[in-house]
């Protein structure tokens, strides 16, 4: 098989698109947000800047950083502008992100050519019709495409051929492999598993023994790079979240209230605006230490209803209390798993909407006819909700 897979992906996105929109910040390191950073411009990240690092912290490495606010609206309409470049290209298109997606080209070479001219075309056209920098990597799998583009970064393309595709991958950091966490780059690095190739000699009883079963098979597929996925057209997203950093200064219980309220109600109106109910309500949790903790109940049915939702995101916080107390939080998050289409949910005695139904059904309308802070809840008056990040649309 041909190396067809593309994974594209847009470098240091935010900060581009600072830099595109600001010809004055080109070159310099730049980093977007303040109290948290969203992103960091390739020159911000030399001096080692990351994502999702305190604004504090970032500003010590990097004195000279110009600290710009986020402009969402605008990192939406250029997402919006390169995936119609990425469907210009090819009809088969994955989106992971906002920024990045996988694009099959298998069936494109008599009318547009070999698959490292499309994605060289592909990387051209980003640049000339959006303005942005991209790279790509070209690979036979999804899993070795996407470990190519990180390899080729920033501004870069890769092209793995079948032939060379175990020399490529054995000499890389274990770390490149999906679902390699710091937690469980430990587990091998305190083996000696130090690159790919170090888990592609280790029989897959002995990961599973080490890692999980789970764990332990995939690692081993994906070290001799066994990956069947296709690039799948219209896939819709398996759960909605958000999340919000909290920085390190103690929060009281009334204060971590009101953003899982505020969380919790971006969550449902995404819910609903996509037509998405769900069972399964998450609480994540990050302590002062940085461990984490996830915890999940199940419902009776599905809903998108704010106030039930709520409720038992109430409930798991309530269970994790004396952990949160011990231990520190610094950050919080809010999904629910288990999606399905609303029209395929079963009705419930008494076939009549509930209370709550039609007060997020208005709320909704409100805020669709006017603008999102239009109305709110009490509890969340003068109240900072943070940054709602852009999405895919479902």
């Amino acid at each position: 098989m041909d190396a067809t897979i593309l994974h594209a992906d847009l470098d240091a996105f935010y900060a581009s698109v600072e830099q595109r929109d600001d010809p004055s910040l080109r070159g310099r390191p730049v980093i977007v947000g303040g109290g948290v950073v969203l992103a960091a411009s390739y020159e911000a990240k030399a001096h080692g800047v990351r994502t999702a690092m305190g604004g504090a912290q970032a500003r010590q490495l990097c004195p000279q950083a110009i600290v710009v606010p986020p402009r969402m609206s605008a990192y939406s309409e250029a997402s919006s502008a390169v995936f119609e470049v990425f469907e210009q290209t090819t009809p088969l298109v994955e989106g992971l992100s906002i920024d990045e997606a996988f694009l099959d080209v298998g069936g494109l070479r008599r009318i547009s050519g070999a698959p490292a001219d499309i994605a060289a075309k592909l990387r051209r056209d980003v640049l000339d019709q959006v303005g942005l920098p991209i790279t790509v990597g070209v690979a036979r799998t999804k899993f070795l495409a996407k470990v190519a583009s990180g390899v080729a970064k920033p501004d870069g393309l890769l092209v793995v051929p079948p032939d060379g595709e175990l020399d490529f991958l054995h000499p890389l950091n274990v770390g490149r492999l999906w679902g390699v966490g710091e937690v469980t780059a430990k587990k091998l690095h305190d083996r000696g598993i130090t690159t790919v190739g170090h888990v592609a000699e280790l029989p897959q009883s002995a990961l599973v023994a080490m890692l999980g079963q789970a764990a332990g098979r995939h690692l081993h597929a994906l070290a001799h790079n066994r990956d069947p996925r296709p690039v799948r057209v219209g896939h819709r997203r398996g759960s909605v979240g958000a999340q919000r950093a909290l920085g390190q200064r103690p929060r009281s219980t009334e204060e971590v209230d009101a953003i899982l309220i505020g969380l919790v109600e971006r969550v449902t109106r995404r819910m609903r605006s996509a037509g998405r109910t769900g069972r399964t309500v998450v609480l994540r949790l990050r302590f002062a230490d940085f461990s984490r903790v996830t915890r999940s109940h199940t419902l009776s049915h599905p809903t998108a209803q704010t106030n039930e939702i709520l409720q038992a995101i109430r409930g798991l916080r309530a269970a994790a209390a004396p952990m949160i107390e011990r231990r520190g939080l610094t950050l919080v998050g809010v999904a629910v798993g288990n999606l399905d289409d609303d029209s395929a949910v079963q009705l419930a005695l008494p076939f009549d909407r509930t209370r709550h139904d039609a007060l997020d059904e208005a709320v909704d309308k409100v805020r669709r006819r006017f603008d999102s802070g239009a109305v709110t809840r009490a509890a969340l008056l003068g109240r900072d909700q943070g940054i709602s990040v852009p999405l895919l649309p479902d």
